[in-house]
């Protein structure tokens, strides 16, 4: 294993070149309102929810911040997003802020997927002796550093969406993530393709176009070597494996979750594979919507039955499943383009975070959290799957 960076002291703080990130290791570049009438949210089965919290557990490890929160003045927040032209970013930032009570000062910073900027971003905030802050970072391994600079300045940290390792989480006591299982979206996103195509793997019905038994698909990837991306197509794959249906990957294309990537990278498919694609897979609803804009452009998704809508009694009609839970996710599954997504609750979680941060900051006492606390500073939320009601 790589040694870990040596940390830089508040007393000498050293300032990270434009180029270079905290973490001084190589860093894998390539490592989701309420519904309308149309949209239902399924009951079906996820991993249950988590067990509560030992009674007292959360005590020992925040009472030091309760005490610290509870000085005069407002709080000074900062929240660190890693991407805000990233729509589900975008949309989580806006909830936050929006959750947030009055009396919190939130300064809000976009780091342009750049861990280095956010690097710079979060020392600066530092120097202003904050009270909290709230990091969607960058790269999950940039965590460590994040972490180490925040423990030397003495402030508490909330990580979400995206899960820093569990070693980095263990290094200090006043570190907190929320987020949902990235396991839980994939196999949810097999459920909504199984059942479209009938439930019984030995007898696939009309969706199966070719008759073969086999579902060919076509997977965007989010980035290679990213831990969602990776661990959203092992599990979707493996859930059918586990259900013994047959999938057969035509191929599989990496759109770094860009709806415009995604746009650009499934032309060649579309004139490669054609009408043998029984199905499209994608990591994200981004990448899903620029999928079915070209495939709209395409030809695809005609109404060919005359009804006045797109629906999947059309004969050409090709279902697509997305994660995330956008809403112009949710308008395509009203208009017959998107067959399905998977939400990831960023209302939720923006909620649980702001509950959180007025726990950490001598607001709220802990018996208020309506969120189940695991292992003493874990939160999560669970996804659900959405699909169209006719």
């Amino acid at each position: 294993m790589a040694s870990r960076p040596t940390f830089w002291s508040r007393a000498a703080p050293m300032k990270a070149p434009p180029s270079v990130c905290w973490c001084r290791w190589p860093v894998p570049r390539s490592e989701a309102d309420m519904r309308n009438s149309t949209v239902i949210r399924e009951s079906w089965p996820t991993s249950g929810r988590l067990a509560a919290w030992p009674a007292g557990v959360l005590i020992a490890a925040l009472m030091a911040l309760a005490v610290a929160g509870c000085a005069g003045g407002d709080p000074l927040v900062g929240l660190f997003l890693y991407n805000e032209a990233d729509p589900y970013i975008l949309e989580f930032g806006r909830q936050i802020l929006g959750a947030a009570p009055s009396g919190f000062a939130i300064k809000k910073f976009d780091a342009a997927n750049s861990q280095p900027i956010q690097n710079e971003q979060i020392d600066n905030f530092l120097d202003r002796r904050p009270d909290l802050l709230v990091v969607n970072p960058v790269d999950r391994l940039g965590a460590y550093a994040i972490i180490q600079r925040a423990r030397s300045a003495a402030v508490p940290v909330v990580f979400f969406n995206r899960e820093p390792l569990a070693a980095d989480m263990a290094l200090w006591d006043r570190v907190w993530y929320v987020g949902a299982k990235a396991i839980q979206s994939g196999r949810l996103q097999a459920e909504l393709v199984i059942k479209l195509f009938g439930g019984d793997p030995a007898h696939l019905n009309a969706f199966d176009r070719n008759g073969d038994n086999v579902i060919q698909a076509l997977i965007l990837k989010g980035e290679q070597g990213h831990q969602d991306a990776e661990i959203r197509t092992r599990e979707v794959l493996h859930s059918f494996e586990e259900r013994a249906f047959r999938v057969e990957v035509l191929a599989l294309e990496i759109a770094n979750w860009n709806q415009a990537e995604a746009y650009e990278k499934i032309h060649h498919l579309l004139r490669q594979y054609q009408s043998a694609i029984e199905l499209v897979i994608s990591n994200n609803d981004a990448m899903a919507l620029g999928a079915i804009s070209r495939m709209r452009q395409n030809g695809w998704f005609n109404d060919a039955d005359g009804n006045g809508v797109i629906d999947s009694r059309d004969p050409d009609w090709t279902p697509v499943v997305g994660i995330d839970g956008l809403r112009a996710a949710e308008q395509a599954i009203t208009e017959g383009y998107l067959y399905g997504t998977v939400k990831n609750d960023s209302l939720s979680m923006a909620l649980a975070i702001i509950e959180l941060a007025e726990f950490l900051l001598g607001r709220r006492s802990g018996s208020s959290l309506s969120a189940t606390v695991e292992d003493g500073r874990y939160i999560w939320v669970d996804y659900t799957p959405y699909v169209y009601q006719p």
